[in-house]
């Protein structure tokens, strides 16, 4: 349940609730908005006692959350969540201005991702991706180089400005890509590794979660739920395909998902369109649907030479096109009341 207060309730109030709630047995989750300050209780619902808040001082409601996931839900917070990205450039994902990373599918070497990390920043993103630990299908197909691949991105990062995302594999990998890292990202087939939702949620950055490959979309927020519930407010959720019957791409990329999130839930959300279709050619108009239909920014696989990429290089767009796609998606962003 949550307990709205009044607009003009004091400290003091607020954290007598929060006393009342931990005599409760539950914990507390306050979220201060702009008109005013919501406190979750969070816990097992047979030791709610409503009509105990209620009472309280400074309390205009108490309500309960009817949605599973309880955090995440808009029925705790109306506002957006704007979650921002790190680096110098002030990138943010949830606000008016898109969330644009862009980069390769995996670090190969640093002379490339540098040169790549220049070409990303002049067409006007906030965020350098880029894999240095890849979760393969094959366990023979390249794994990534590692903190090796984690030092270059934190080279690209000085060089341009941008904000690095990398993808997290594993519990004990959390506090070293958290070292080089600004947004810890984890990958659709993690999506449901709670042990390792716990850790991304019990240190301070930025989380990029991605959907799984066969997750409904309750099963995504509750995903999202696991890292907010240890203590990170900040998770951006990221649409990168399902898997269906259709064999034309690789994944499916439902984007009404994106509208559905904004109105279930205040997280921001942004679209894979390289992992939701696995071919370069339809990377560029779903990059253009997705932001049409209100997506909060955009996580592009992008190459310099991708027939020779060590992965993924079918899906990945060159400079060039990540350059002329830009221009199309400023008016895109322009109608739809955004910024590039």
């Amino acid at each position: 349940m949550i307990v709205v207060m009044q607009s003009e309730a004091t400290k003091a109030q607020v954290n007598h609730v929060v006393k009342l709630i931990r005599e409760m047995g539950l914990r507390e989750h306050i979220i201060v908005g702009t008109e005013r300050t919501v406190v979750a209780a969070l816990g097992d619902d047979r030791h709610k006692d409503k009509d105990k808040l209620e009472n309280a001082g400074g309390v205009e409601r108490v309500m309960p959350v009817l949605a599973p996931y309880k955090m995440a839900s808009r029925e705790v917070k109306k506002e957006r969540s704007i979650v921002p990205l790190g680096g110098r450039l002030g990138g943010s994902a949830g606000g008016k201005r898109l969330a644009i990373i862009a980069g390769p599918c995996s670090v190969e070497d640093r002379a490339k991702t540098l040169e790549l990390a220049q070409a990303v920043r002049d067409a006007g993103a906030t965020g350098l991706r880029g894999g240095a630990f890849k979760p393969r299908t094959s366990p023979y197909a390249f794994q990534g180089l590692g903190e090796k691949g984690l030092e270059i991105l934190a080279q690209a990062r000085d060089k341009t400005g941008l904000a690095v995302v990398t993808e997290v594999m594993a519990v004990d990998q959390v506090a070293l890509v958290g070292r080089y890292a600004d947004v810890l990202q984890v990958g659709a087939r993690n999506m449901q590794n709670f042990n390792l939702l716990c850790a991304v949620g019990e240190q301070h950055k930025p989380v990029l979660l991605k959907r799984g490959i066969s997750a409904t979309l309750e099963e995504f927020l509750l995903a999202a739920e696991y890292i907010m519930s240890r203590g990170n407010p900040n998770v951006i959720l990221c649409e990168r395909g399902i898997r269906t019957f259709e064999n034309y791409c690789r994944n499916t990329l439902p984007l009404a998902v994106v509208p559905e999130i904004h109105r279930i839930s205040h997280l921001p959300i942004i679209v894979d369109p390289s992992q939701g279709t696995g071919h370069a050619h339809l990377v560029p108009d779903m990059c253009r649907a997705a932001v049409a239909c209100g997506a909060d920014g955009l996580i592009i696989e992008c190459h310099a030479d991708p027939e020779h990429a060590l992965t993924d290089g079918a899906q990945s767009i060159t400079p060039r096109v990540l350059a002329a796609l830009a221009e199309s998606l400023q008016k895109i962003a322009a109608a739809v009341d955004r910024q590039w």
